[in-house]
């Protein structure tokens, strides 16, 4: 499947089909929209409406809210390589901005590097509607195991 294909939601790993259901409060401010996925390579592609409330005084996305996108899609690439009932919370991201970002429609494409036992790494980047490159991003992140509550 291409990053191009939308797949069967019943067929998506855990993570994807909890953010079609519902996505988080912190996705939904920035606008989420699932756009695709490839399990198997480890990549998702997700679109940002990014509105006017994301900006700074001069115009442009603060650069809190671009590496929030980054550490979004980070997430739901890492979380293709996951269980139900471990989640990959970020020990780092670094996020590096190219160029102003604008509001409108934005591409956020990532990809998993390595997945090891206990520890993933995944890359990412941010394009505007014209495909022009606004940031890019990597993240180191933990693989945890939540305990059942008793």
């Amino acid at each position: 499947m291409s990053d191009n294909t939308k797949p069967d939601p019943d067929t998506l790993p855990p993570n994807i089909q909890a953010i079609l259901r519902k996505r988080s409060p912190a996705s939904a401010y920035l606008g989420l929209e699932f756009i695709a996925c490839d399990p198997q390579a480890g990549t998702v592609t997700v679109a940002y409406e990014a509105s006017d409330n994301l900006c700074n005084l001069w115009g442009g996305i603060h650069g809190g809210m671009v590496s929030a996108m980054m550490d979004d899609v980070l997430s739901l690439a890492l979380g293709l390589t996951i269980d139900w009932g471990q989640i990959t919370p970020t020990l780092e991201l670094k996020t590096s901005f190219i160029q102003a970002a604008r509001p409108g429609r934005l591409m956020a494409h990532a990809r998993v590097i390595r997945r090891g036992r206990s520890i993933s790494f995944a890359e990412a980047t941010l394009t505007d509607a014209e495909g022009t490159l606004l940031a890019t991003a990597s993240t180191t992140a933990s693989v945890v195991t939540l305990k059942r509550k008793k």
